[in-house]
C-alpha cells in the first residue's frame, strides 16, 4: 500500500522523498505503461501549482498521449511543434515561463501559463518526454529541471 507523504521539508529534501518514493513504486516492475501511470499521479501528488502531469510517447515521429493526470489533452504532437515537440526533437528539456511567449506553443488547456518538458532518452532513442503545466507564470525553475531530470533518469532505471 502506498503512504502519500507529508512534504514539509526543504523543497530539495522533498524531491529527494519523491524520487525514493518513485524507485519504490518502480522496483521489480518494467512494464512502462503502469511505471508512467504511477509517475504521473505521484508527480500530481507532489508538485504544488500544476494543472497537468504526464507523458508523450514516441510514435514514429511524433509524440502521442500516454499515462497523465489532469483534463483532456492533445492526443498527438509532430516532432518540433510546441514545447513537447521541441522537446522531443531537440532532445532536451524545455523549461518555459510564459507559455504564450513560446512560437508555436499548443494550448491544450488554456489555463497552462508556464511549462516544463523533459525528454526521456535511453541508448540514444526517444521514448518520450514528461511534461508538466501550470497555472502560473515562471511556475518551474532550474532546480525543479534538475530533479524531474533525475526523475526521468529513475524512470529509466526500470525500462
Amino acid at each position: 500500500m502506498f503512504h502519500v507523504e507529508n512534504y514539509s521539508e526543504s523543497r530539495e529534501k522533498n524531491y529527494e522523498l519523491v524520487l525514493k518514493q518513485l524507485r519504490a513504486l518502480i522496483d521489480g516492475e518494467n512494464n512502462l505503461i503502469a511505471n508512467l501511470s504511477n509517475a504521473s499521479a505521484l508527480l500530481n501528488q507532489f508538485l504544488e501549482d500544476v494543472n497537468w502531469v504526464g507523458f508523450y510517447l514516441t510514435e514514429g515521429n511524433q509524440l502521442v498521449l500516454g499515462p497523465f493526470q489532469g483534463l483532456p489533452a492533445c492526443v498527438r504532437i509532430p516532432f518540433g511543434r510546441g514545447v513537447c515537440g521541441t522537446a522531443a526533437e531537440t532532445q532536451q528539456t524545455q523549461l518555459v515561463a510564459d507559455v504564450h511567449q513560446f512560437p508555436g506553443h499548443i494550448a491544450c488547456d488554456a489555463a497552462s501559463q508556464s511549462e516544463i518538458v523533459v525528454p526521456i532518452v535511453k541508448d540514444d532513442k526517444l521514448i518520450g518526454v514528461l511534461d508538466i503545466d501550470s497555472p502560473i507564470k515562471n511556475r518551474f525553475d532550474e532546480l525543479d529541471q534538475a530533479y524531474l531530470e533525475k526523475f526521468v533518469e529513475a524512470l529509466l532505471e526500470a525500462m
